[in-house]
This record gives structure tokens, C-alpha cells and sequence, in this order.
């Protein structure tokens, strides 16, 4: 499964990082729920995700580049995710690995998790 999703997960952090919401949301389900790691929770359907990412990038920059990409025993992918964040004026607020687990029904994003690293 890993491999059939591959595409589309990378569609999806092409254009988070281009900030070209409405791409990001066409692999996104209707009723996808989305974390809000900037402020904490939980942005539920597209509308929820489209306003914490203009806030978040208002605030900060951040970069993501998929590393890798594995599936589960329950199903979910799991990505290794490059993560590099600034604030505005360039100068670095975090730069690791973390990792994003999706899950996906009728072939788009229904949930995205994020968990970080061991250090």
C-alpha cells in the first residue's frame, strides 16, 4: 500500500511547501482531520485546515520533505518526514526528523498524526 499512496503523499508536501492549499486539500477527504501542531488539536475538514495553515504561515515557515515511507500492521502509513521550521526573519525554530502516520479511506487523507523522534 505504501507504494500506491506514495504519489499522493508527495503531491500533498509539494504543495504544503509551495503553500498551494487548494492542491494539498484535493488529496485531502472532506472530513479529514488534521493536527494542529503550531497551536495544539485538531482542524477537522478543509475549510478548519485552510484557515490554520494561513495563520500558521503568517507566523512561521515550514518545510517538510518525505524521507521515507512505510506501511503498518494496522494499515497507516507511516513517513519520515525532513522537517525544517523558521520564523519569518530566516532564522531557525526547528530542524529534525519527525514522523507523520496517515490514514486514508477512498484513496485520500482521512487523518494525519504527528510523532516525533527519538533524540
Amino acid at each position: 500500500m505504501a507504494s500506491q499512496y506514495e504519489g499522493l503523499i508527495k503531491k500533498a508536501y509539494a504543495a504544503f511547501n509551495a503553500r498551494d492549499i487548494d492542491t494539498a486539500l484535493s488529496v485531502m477527504h472532506p472530513d479529514v482531520q488534521w493536527p494542529k501542531a503550531f497551536e495544539g488539536g485538531y482542524a477537522s475538514g478543509h475549510e478548519q485546515i485552510r484557515d490554520y495553515w494561513t495563520r500558521q504561515w503568517k507566523e512561521i515557515n515550514p518545510n517538510v520533505q518525505p524521507a521515507g515511507f512505510k506501511e503498518r500492521e494496522d494499515g497507516t502509513l507511516e513517513i519520515t518526514v525532513l522537517q525544517k521550521v523558521k520564523d519569518l526573519e530566516g532564522n531557525p525554530i526547528f530542524d529534525g526528523t519527525v514522523k507523520h502516520i496517515y490514514t486514508l479511506q477512498e484513496g485520500l487523507i482521512r487523518r494525519m498524526d504527528i510523532e516525533l523522534q527519538e533524540q
